[in-house]
C-alpha cells in the first residue's frame, strides 16, 4: 500500500500502461475453431441450422433477445448487430467443417481502463462441451490480454444462470460478487454475478491452458483426460 503526501491510501502505480487498443475484428486461428467477424451473408444460415437443434429454445432463457422465428430474422438481427464497434460480434467457425456453430462478443469495451468483457455467447449444442468451445473463449482472451493489451477481462451473468456461473469459472474467471437489481430483461429482475480475470493472473492461466490443449491430454475419442480446472490450478500453485 502507498501514501500520498496528505496521508491517504493510493493505489499502485501503473506506469507502463497507456491505454489498450479497441478491438478489431481480425481473424483469431486455433486447432478447433476459426474466429471470423460476424457477418449476415457469410454466417447467418449455418448460425440459423445449427440452433435448430435447441427446439425448446433453452439456449435463449438467459439472452436479451428472443430466438429467430426464421432465417431472414436471424439474417435481419446480424445485419443490425455486424458492424457496431460494442458489441463486437465474432462468429464461432469449426475448422473441420466450416459451419458457424456459435457466436461471442467482445462487449463493455473501454480502452482507457483497460477492461473489456466476453458476453453474448451463443453455443448451438452442436458447439457445447467441445474442445472448440473452450478454445473459441481462450483465443478471444488471449487476443485481449496479449494483442491488445487489456489489463481486465470480464465475465457477467444472470445470477440464476448456473451452467454460465460454472464455465467462468472453469475458464478461469474468479468470482468478485452479485450486483442486486442490475437490469430488467425480458419483464424480469436480474441479479448480475460478476467474474474477472485480469493480467497477473493471466500468465499462469494462459499456461493452464497451453497444457490442457495438449494432444496427449485427449483420447482418440477427444475426450479429456484431465480437467482445464485441474491445469490452470496447477500452473496458479506453480507461480505463487
Amino acid at each position: 500500500m502507498r501514501i500520498n503526501d496528505l496521508g491517504q491510501p493510493i493505489g499502485a502505480p501503473v506506469p507502463e500502461f497507456d491505454g489498450a487498443q479497441r478491438p478489431v475484428l481480425v481473424t483469431l486461428e486455433g486447432r478447433y475453431c476459426r474466429l471470423e467477424k460476424l457477418e449476415p451473408n457469410l454466417h447467418s444460415q449455418g448460425l440459423f441450422e445449427a440452433l435448430q437443434a435447441d427446439e425448446a429454445g433453452a439456449l435463449w432463457t438467459y439472452l436479451p433477445e428472443e430466438p429467430a422465428a426464421s432465417l431472414a430474422a436471424l439474417t435481419d438481427w446480424v445485419a443490425r448487430v455486424s458492424d457496431r464497434p460494442d458489441p463486437a460480434f465474432y462468429a464461432l467457425i469449426e475448422r473441420g467443417s466450416g459451419r458457424c456453430l456459435g457466436r461471442a462478443a467482445y462487449m463493455r469495451i473501454a480502452p482507457e481502463a483497460g477492461s473489456i468483457e466476453v458476453g453474448s455467447i451463443l453455443y448451438s449444442p452442436k458447439l457445447q462441451r467441445t474442445p472448440m468451445a473452450t478454445e473459441a473463449m481462450y483465443l478471444m482472451m488471449q487476443h485481449a490480454f496479449d494483442v491488445l493489451g487489456y489489463r481486465r477481462y470480464e465475465w457477467k451473468c444472470d445470477s440464476l444462470n448456473e451452467p454460465s456461473r460454472r464455465a467462468a469459472e472453469r475458464l478461469g474467471f474468479s468470482f468478485e460478487g452479485i450486483f442486486r437489481q442490475a437490469l430488467v430483461y425480458k419483464g424480469r429482475n436480474r441479479d448480475t454475478a460478476w467474474y474477472a480475470i485480469i493480467d497477473k493472473d493471466w500468465p499462469a492461466i494462459r499456461r493452464g491452458y497451453e497444457a490442457w490443449f495438449d494432444p496427449a491430454n485427449f483420447d482418440q475419442a477427444g475426450r479429456q483426460k484431465q480437467s482445464l480446472a485441474t491445469f490452470i490450478a496447477a500452473a496458479r500453485e506453480a507461480a505463487s
